[in-house]
């Protein structure tokens, strides 16, 4: 008896295939010169079949981030369970700045790449929305209940993620491996940044207490 021969693998389906190919285009080329029409070429396909799904190039754009903001979101909420907010939040900055160590094109794309209009893509808003969602989380559990109806936590969220994002940017930059750094300072800048927020906020918490007396 013949043997049978193994079933090829079922080829994806052309939004997803879209996806994958936007991706591998922008890492080859940069953001700005993503095209359906290239997109369809790389996938062998009429340059009118990526429109059935896409019904443009900032749509496809769109998907693209906002699976960025996903598979971020997720690498944020893998740092595992902490019983101190304190050690959450600290923990918390570790895995951005891993992520953005770690995959410096879609952390690229989320925070350095012009938007598509939001009105046409909520669905990426929501996402993005979410992964912020998730550093307030943790500050109303620093902060307590009576932080969540005050401006606080979003005050601390932005002084917060402005230093994390600054940092993540001059590690990921050109200029640091020019300005003759100890790799002693390299290896502690991370931690020294986590170390300098928290001092900040207790800081504040601690003036904010005293006024609270007076």
């Amino acid at each position: 008896m013949p043997k049978k021969t193994p079933s090829p693998a079922a080829p994806l389906e052309l939004r997803e295939a879209c996806v994958i190919a936007a991706q591998e285009v922008i890492a080859e080329k940069g953001v700005e010169n993503l095209s359906l029409r290239d997109v369809a070429r790389r996938l062998g396909v009429s340059h009118q079949a990526p429109y059935k799904h896409y019904p443009s190039r900032d749509h496809l754009l769109a998907e693209v981030m906002r699976r960025c903001f996903q598979r971020f979101a997720e690498h944020l909420d893998a740092r595992g369970q902490f019983d101190k907010p304190q050690e959450d939040l600290a923990a918390l900055g570790r895995q951005y700045l891993s992520y953005a160590r770690d995959h410096p094109l879609e952390y690229r794309l989320m925070f350095d790449t012009q938007w598509p209009e939001s009105a046409a893509h909520p669905d990426l808003i929501r996402d993005a929305v979410h992964a912020y969602d998730i550093l307030r989380k943790v500050l109303r559990r620093l902060h307590g209940d009576a932080a969540a109806s005050s401006d606080r936590v979003d005050l601390d969220a932005l002084y917060i993620w402005s230093t994390v994002h600054g940092m993540a940017g001059v590690l990921n930059g050109n200029c640091i491996d020019k300005l003759n750094l100890k790799q002693e300072v390299l290896e502690q800048a991370i931690e020294h940044a986590i170390v300098m927020v928290e001092l900040g906020l207790s800081r504040f918490q601690m003036q904010a207490d005293g006024d609270a007396h007076l």
